[in-house]
């Protein structure tokens, strides 16, 4: 018992710890991102912009799907398996490649599915070759992660990436302004790839008698498809709204979305965060039946990310036209839809958890709940479409019609997935606790008083106020000594990383 015990408090400070070096990486994303908006909004515009968001949406579905689920379906092979770890990663490492060259041939000999709007340049095409760099990057960070390295998925994503993409977009525009948007992220996405396989390789080592074995590489690739399909539809669900509005509105109300989907992107990245380290802590408990531990962690998780996504959210949405602002005076419009997308973020930080769990004890039930949620997405979203349309409004109102149609949709996507993994566990997952409401009630008083200032001191002091009153509150009315373990640094976990531990397998749960 006092050996369980320990254990669970070790799998709780390794998600601490990872959460909390993932919470750094959200800041330096956070300051990154918003030289490549404004580059991309002043020197682009938002007609260039929708172009691009459009052609993404094909590029980084095709990527995902061609990862196979390895972002947490390598955490599973590599603790059952007996064969060199190094091996195990190749093999899932050549299977992207192979798929995405495979996807990446068929796109560039029919492009049309990227630009349903036209091509901001001829070398806008090249964003083909950025499906197998996406790819690849997921498998090495996954493989990382099992071994508790959460920063190397920090230096790619928070650091290389953005980073590259906002230098070469500005510098591109001088050099290819047609395809600078395009050529700046085919270079961010093979930035980000050297960076993941560098610790990578020195992590796992050489390969031990590594040959492709096309009969193993077939079976692992059945096995993958519901893990695959899972992250394709969760991943779908945050780009079918710019496809489809991509189908109804102009580029122009597209590039509006598109810039405050990324800025709401901000605040997701908090239960992306704790994904990585997800994987492993389950699936060691699950060997050992603990589903307890799992429904704790699961809980504990949860509402770190709603808090820590709520906080962000009221920061970013109650200033939201400062911010809009920022990027160019022509996004203003965008202020609606960026409000419903961050109030999305915080009611899908559930659903997020939940399949973290889900997609290993009821894989193809969580598929079919992530189909059916893309499903009523796509028709309230088109729903929305049309009555806007109907009704003669602004595009802008179409662009606010699709990000209420994703909210309800994640929202009863996360009720959903919550019930079903506490009737698999017998254990409840509770992320909802009422110091949220405690704290965002007087943050918000403060965000609606500083829209009396100045846009410029919204933005300079309202956000950090609206922050400071919001995470006081949360920090001595909500935070237990087990909440205040994410911010704690001396802990035996951050010095010593918790290897995965082996074991005979439990009975399973299905």
């Amino acid at each position: 018992m006092v050996e369980t015990a320990q254990q669970q408090d070790g799998d709780m400070a390794a998600l601490a710890k990872g959460g909390r070096t993932n919470f750094i990486g959200f800041l330096l994303r956070l300051v990154a991102r918003i030289p490549f908006l404004f580059i991309a909004g002043q020197l682009y515009g938002a007609q260039a912009l929708g172009r691009f968001a459009s052609a993404l949406v094909v590029v980084e579905l095709l990527a995902l799907v061609c990862s196979m689920g390895e972002k947490r379906g390598l955490a599973q092979r590599l603790a059952n398996s007996d064969e060199p770890e190094s091996n195990l990663v190749l093999d899932g490492l050549l299977l992207a490649l192979l798929l995405s060259v495979i996807a990446g041939t068929f796109l560039w000999f029919v492009p049309d599915p990227m630009f349903p709007n036209g091509m901001n340049g001829p070398l806008d095409k090249l964003l083909v070759f950025a499906i197998p760099g996406f790819a690849m990057t997921e498998v090495a960070l996954a493989a990382q992660a099992y071994r508790f390295d959460i920063a190397t998925t920090v230096r790619a994503r928070s650091l290389a990436e953005p980073w590259t993409i906002s230098i070469a977009a500005g510098v591109l525009y001088f050099v290819a302004p047609a395809s600078g948007l395009a050529l700046a992220y085919l270079a961010s996405i093979y930035a980000a790839l050297i960076v993941a396989l560098w610790p990578f390789l020195k992590t796992f080592g050489r390969p031990q008698g590594w040959r492709p074995r096309p009969r193993n590489i077939g079976s692992m690739t059945l096995r993958a498809l519901p893990l695959a399909g899972a992250d394709a539809v969760e991943w779908g669900s945050r780009r079918l709204d710019i496809f489809i509005l991509g189908l109804f509105a102009a580029p122009y109300a597209v590039g509006i979305y598109y810039v405050a989907q990324q800025v709401a992107s901000l605040p997701q990245k908090m239960k992306t965060s704790f994904e990585p380290i997800l994987g492993p802590v389950i699936t060691k408990n699950l060997k050992k039946g603990d589903n307890t531990a799992i429904a704790d962690q699961l809980s504990q998780v949860g509402f770190w990310i709603i808090a820590a996504q709520a906080g962000i959210g009221l920061a970013l949405g109650l200033p939201g036209e400062g911010v809009m602002g920022l990027v160019g005076s022509e996004f203003v419009g965008g202020t609606g839809a960026l409000g419903f997308l961050l109030l999305a973020e915080v009611v899908a930080a559930t659903a997020v958890v939940s399949e973290a769990a889900l997609v290993y004890v009821a894989r193809i039930k969580n598929l079919w709940i992530s189909l059916a949620t893309i499903g009523l997405q796509a028709v309230l979203t088109v729903g929305a479409m049309l009555g806007v349309e109907r009704m003669g409004l602004a595009g802008g109102y179409k662009a606010a019609g699709a990000a209420i149609a994703l909210m309800l949709s994640l929202g009863l996507a996360a009720l959903i997935k919550a019930k079903l993994l506490g009737h698999i566990l017998g254990q409840p997952i509770r992320t909802w606790r009422w110091v949220l409401v405690w704290a965002a009630v007087p943050a918000t008083a403060v965000g609606i008083t500083m829209q009396y200032v100045v846009e410029w001191a919204q933005l300079l002091f309202g956000i950090p106020l609206i922050l400071f009153v919001y995470g006081i509150i949360i920090w001595t009315r909500g935070f237990g000594p087990e909440d205040r373990l994410l911010f704690r640094r001396n802990l035996a976990s951050d010095t010593e990383p918790l290897p995965p531990e082996p074991g005979p397998e439990s009975t399973r749960i299905r």
